[in-house]
């Protein structure tokens, strides 16, 4: 049952560029968006090499019989799941924030990486370990990192970032570039000029935005 609501390339080597200063990520106070999004190292990008195959995901990290999807699932549900035995998610309430739809069934739901895999692999994770991407495809540790939104939406999205896509509904867009820019931040993952300047110019109207992360590094 669907109802509607409404809620507020190729480079060899990625050469740092002085307009956006690297700044290492660590445990951080709230910021606003704008300055958040100064601390983002810049770089270009590039996709070589990447397979999905090559971030392991939606395992049972925490060895408690549920996958990461039903964790998200479990957290994010208004009110509470219905899991069965080995961790089936059946029911619950959930609310796409991208698109302002609430669900009630989970199979209209995919849990999106905020920052998907190919972007992260773009702006940093192909140098990262195995068990690093592994994390990365994991996160329950930071609520940015992964939501559950209609696969409507996470299908038309992609691998896309900011300056290429970003969710219908205007009231979400300040809560996207947030959670993307400390999603980066807290890996340690770049962004390329278009994506830079997308994100600042999403920054100037979203003055009540902060942006909090903590380090993954």
């Amino acid at each position: 049952m669907i109802t509607t609501t409404v809620r507020g390339l190729a480079a060899a080597a990625l050469a740092v560029l002085p307009l956006f200063a690297a700044s290492p990520a660590r445990a951080a106070e709230p910021l606003p968006l704008a300055d958040a999004v100064q601390r983002l190292p810049l770089a270009a990008e590039s996709r070589e090499g990447y397979q999905r195959s090559a971030f392991k995901h939606w395992v049972d990290e925490d060895r408690d019989g549920c996958s990461t999807r039903a964790e998200v699932l479990i957290a994010e549900s208004r009110v509470t799941a219905t899991v069965e035995p080995r961790c089936k998610v059946t029911a619950g309430q959930w609310f796409s924030y991208y698109d302002g739809v609430t669900l009630t069934a989970p199979g209209g739901l995919d849990i999106d990486h905020v920052v998907p895999l190919a972007e992260a692999w773009d702006s940093g994770a192909s140098r990262w370990t195995a068990a690093r991407r592994e994390a990365y495809a994991n996160d329950l540790s930071a609520e940015r990192s992964l939501v559950a939104v209609t696969a409507k939406m996470n299908r038309a999205k992609a691998d896309q970032d900011p300056a290429q896509w970003l969710p219908p509904l205007a009231d979400a867009r300040c809560t996207y570039a947030a959670d993307w820019v400390s999603t980066k931040l807290r890996w340690g993952l770049s962004v390329d000029e278009p994506e830079a300047e997308a994100l600042a110019e999403l920054a100037e109207g979203c003055g009540q935005e902060t942006v909090e992360y903590e380090s993954a590094v």
